[in-house]
Parts: C-alpha cells; structure tokens; sequence
C-alpha cells in the first residue's frame, strides 16, 4: 500500500482489499497530517485484513462491529453502541488487543466505577454489569472466531451485579381511580386502558394500527413495536419471537376501543392509533395518579399488574404466558411471591380435606359402634 504526499501537504494511502464477494478492489484514504500517520494506517489495515491479534483493540472492534449491527434491532444496538464508544474505547483502543491483561481489565473496572451520570449520581449496579458485559462479549468474540486464547475481561471477573427493580402493581380498585381521572384526555384513557386490561408492552401498545384488530373475534394481534430514534419513528419486531401472539380482549375493552376508532378521523388501516410518545405516557401517569390519590407506578408495572391479576384469578403459568408473551413460563413463576394469600389458601383447602377425611371415619365408626 504506497505512500504519497498531497499537493496541499497532506498524505495519502493507496490500498487495495478484497471484498465479500472476494473481488478484489482498489480505494484511497487521505487526509493524514504525518508520512508516519499515513504509514502507521496502512500498517494496521494490512493486520487487521489478516485477522492477527497484533492489532489494536480499536481496529478489532470494527470488526466485531461489522460482524454483529446486522444481526441486532437497530434501538439494541444504539445501546451497546453508546457504551463501546463512550466507555470502552477511550480507555483500550489503542491497545494491541493481544496484549491486554485482566490486570488491565481491573484497572479498566476501577475508573469505571469512579465515573458519575450527566446528573452527578454513581452509576447503578445493573449498568456497571452491563458495561462489562459488553467488554467481555467483545474478548469473547474475539476468542471465538480470531483465536485469542483467553477472555482477559472473563479472568478479572464482573463488576457490579443485576439489581431487580421493586415490582409495584395497582389493584383493579386503584386502576379504575387512575383511569376515570384519565377520561378527559381518550387517547390517554384507551392507552392505559389497553395496557392494564391486555398486559401488553408499551412499545407495542404504541406500534398498534386499526388492521391489528377483529372486533368480531374480538382480538388484538401483536407483531410489532414502537420506539423513538434520532428523532426517528422506528417500528421493529417485537422483543422476542413469543411476543408475537393475539389476544382476546374482554367485551368491554373491545367495543371501548371500536369507538375510540371511529373518533380518529381519517386514520388509515396502517396508522398508528396512540401517535404519542413514550414520554406522554409518563408524563400522563404523573398526572393522573397524582389527581386520583393513588401510588405512583411505572408504565411497565401495568403490565405486572394485569399478569397478578390473572394469577389471582387462578390462571395457570402457562396460559399467562401465552397471553402477555413471556419467552419462558420461568417469567411467569416469578410473580407468584405477589401473592402470600395464595399459600394461605392451599393450606385451607388442605385443612378442609383433612378435616372432611376425619369426619368421614367418625361417621363410619359410630355406624358400626
């Protein structure tokens, strides 16, 4: 790969590449302000195309990008993306990433968990563990297809740990209060209304269209989601191949939402029906729990709360699971500490058969005294 020297003073690499097809093709790159920065570039593509693990961390990681965005949602990998540029980078892209110890990973971590939010708060335990996670999958990626031997950042173990945020859940006495507050506003009431009475996500409460539902069968079908990118309206798959499901609705959810569609002028079978943001409906919670006297939760806890609703009405994991689109019913299980009462009475149903059993044999014993 020649060298040259620009007119304006600059330097300029000539190279040459194959590409996927195994083409083989020839560019340029140019603006470097130093022969040894032009030379030092062409040094690092001519290791990075023969996949060496002499190459710098950063080059690396092009590649592992390369390899991953395409088989990520868009929203997914914005997050990781985030967290490569802004917390691992900067402190290991130049390295050579053979060379890299899980003392240097230790060192890593340290800094890292020194560093503050915009807002001045530490970082939560949940997003340091996530930090890493994304370092380790990059070593891991490394290991598996580009022969590095070991993953430094699995060797220095984890920092941080998964934190469960408190699971908070309304009543259906504490639903109806927060939503007859919400009935000056229809689009707010039918929201909520959809994602108590449903269980459904907010993403995909948001993506729903008039073609999502059959008001004779009286269904919803989910198969997509909503979410706000770079200013951007971006409708993507839902979160995982089970959330893909349809869901009958009760009569009065279903002719509710038949007249909220007759109400939306002009709006077309492939229409969003709730065009609000994420944000709206928080803001929408804050007011109306606040005007109907009732704890603050969090848009997701609807969701919990219709799936506690149906444990509490003797629905079974699985069937639960079907409704709301868990991946697994293991999701599910892990509502069942929401209701103690449960317990109390399987222990009454069990005291009620012991107690029928012993009265049973008093009666035959006195039968045959």
């Amino acid at each position: 790969m020649p060298v040259y020297k620009e007119k304006n003073g600059t330097w300029r690499v000539n190279y040459r590449y194959t590409d996927w097809t195994g083409e083989l093709k020839q560019s340029t790159r140019r603006g470097f302000m130093t022969r040894r920065e032009a030379v030092a570039w062409e040094h690092e593509q001519s290791v990075k195309k023969h996949a060496s693990l002499d190459m710098t961390f950063g080059s690396f990681t092009e590649l592992y990008i390369s390899n991953m965005k395409c088989r990520l949602k868009e929203n997914t990998w914005e997050s990781k993306e985030h967290i490569i540029r802004t917390k691992i980078l900067p402190y290991f892209k130049d390295r050579k990433i053979g060379e890299i110890k899980p003392r240097d990973v230790v060192s890593w971590q340290n800094t890292i968990m020194k560093g503050k939010t915009s807002g001045g708060k530490t970082y939560s335990q949940t997003y340091l563990k996530t930090i890493h996670n994304q370092l380790s999958a990059i070593f891991n990626h490394a290991v598996r297809y580009y022969g590095l031997p070991k993953n430094p950042a699995k060797l220095a173990g984890n920092m941080g740990k998964e934190q469960s945020r408190e699971m908070l859940i309304w009543t259906q006495e504490e639903y109806r209060k927060f939503a007859d507050a919400m009935m000056d506003k229809p689009v707010s009431f039918y929201a909520f209304e959809m994602l108590y009475w449903c269980g459904i996500r907010e993403g995909e409460l948001l993506a729903l269209t008039p073609s999502d539902f059959d008001f004779e069968k009286k269904t919803v079908t989910i198969n997509k989601s909503y979410q706000r990118l770079n200013g951007r309206d971006v409708i993507t798959d839902p979160k995982t191949p089970k959330s893909n499901r349809t869901i009958t609705m009760p009569d009065f959810l279903n002719d509710e939402i038949r007249d909220y569609l007759r109400q939306l002028y002009g709006i077309g079978p492939a229409d969003r029906m709730f065009p609000v943001t994420k944000y709206y409906l928080h803001h929408e919670m804050d007011r109306g729990s606040k005007a109907a006297g009732v704890k603050r939760i969090r848009i997701h806890d609807l969701r919990h709360s219709h799936i506690s609703l149906l444990i509490e009405l003797g629905y079974s994991a699985v069937a639960i699971a079907d409704r709301v689109g868990h991946e697994s019913i293991d999701i599910t299980y892990h509502y069942a500490h929401m209701f103690p009462s449960t317990q109390r009475d399987m222990a009454q149903k069990l005291e009620n058969l012991r107690t029928e059993e012993t009265e049973e044999k008093r009666n035959v014993s006195e039968e045959h005294g």
